[in-house]
């Protein structure tokens, strides 16, 4: 039926593509912020505020992981620096 009407053709394509981006957009968002979060998440103590100090001070997850301990000592504190490196390590 669209066959005769190119124009309207022409739009549901422009819809199919306009969604299939939207929906590729947000699924990589979603898996961005599963994989930034999900080693930083597991480590008791560390919730989302001081997530946010890491990950604004280094960087990202690898960032934290090059860090030195005084680095991280300076931004979380001694104990919870030593919490970190080591379920980094493991």
């Amino acid at each position: 039926a669209l066959k005769r009407h190119p124009d309207a053709l022409h739009l549901v394509q422009r819809i199919r593509d306009e969604t299939h981006r939207f929906a590729i957009s947000y699924h990589r968002a979603v898996r961005q912020k599963r994989i930034v979060g999900s080693i930083l998440e597991e480590v008791p103590g560390i919730g989302p505020t001081r997530r946010k100090l890491l990950l604004r001070r280094f960087g990202s997850v690898d960032g934290v992981r090059r860090a030195t301990h005084e680095d991280l000592a300076e931004v979380i504190g001694e104990v919870l620096a030593s919490k970190l490196q080591d379920a980094l390590v493991n």
